[in-house]
C-alpha cells in the first residue's frame, strides 16, 4: 500500500483515512488479514503507537476486528463495508459542494459542471 502523508492534519486520521479507502477499495478485501502494526507503521513512516491508535478507531467502526493471537482482519460484513463507503461518499460530495459554493456556484451549477466534465471524459 503507498501511505500518502502529510503535514496538513493529525497523521492518525490520515492512516484511518487511507486504511479505510484501503478497505473501500478491496486493497484489503473483506476478510483479509492486515499486516501486523509494527510492519504497516514502517511502511506509512510513523510509530508504530500511531497505527494502533488508527486501527483501534477502525475496529470501534466495525470494519476491523481482532482475532486473539490470530491478528486483525477486514470485517466480512458487507452491510458495514457498503455503509462505510456510502458515509466517504456523502464526506466526499459535501465537501465538493462547500468548495464550489465558496467559488460562487449554487448546487445546481455544481451538479451541472459534473455532468459536462463526465461527457468529456
Amino acid at each position: 500500500m503507498e501511505w500518502d502523508i502529510r503535514n496538513d492534519q493529525p497523521i492518525y486520521t490520515q492512516l484511518i483515512q487511507q486504511v479505510t479507502l484501503a478497505i473501500l477499495s478491496g486493497t484489503f478485501p473483506c476478510g483479509g488479514r492486515l499486516p501486523p502494526v509494527r510492519e504497516m507503521a514502517a511502511e506509512a513512516g510513523v510509530n508504530p503507537n500511531t497505527m494502533q491508535r488508527a486501527l483501534a478507531e477502525l475496529e470501534r467502526t466495525g470494519l476491523v476486528y481482532t482475532q486473539r493471537t490470530a491478528g486483525r482482519f477486514v470485517t466480512e460484513d458487507a452491510a458495514v463495508v457498503d455503509s462505510a463507503k456510502q458515509e466517504l461518499a456523502h464526506q466526499q460530495v459535501g465537501a465538493f459542494l462547500r468548495r464550489m459554493e465558496r467559488m460562487g456556484y449554487d448546487r445546481e451549477q455544481a451538479a451541472q459542471l459534473v455532468r459536462s466534465w463526465k461527457e468529456e471524459a
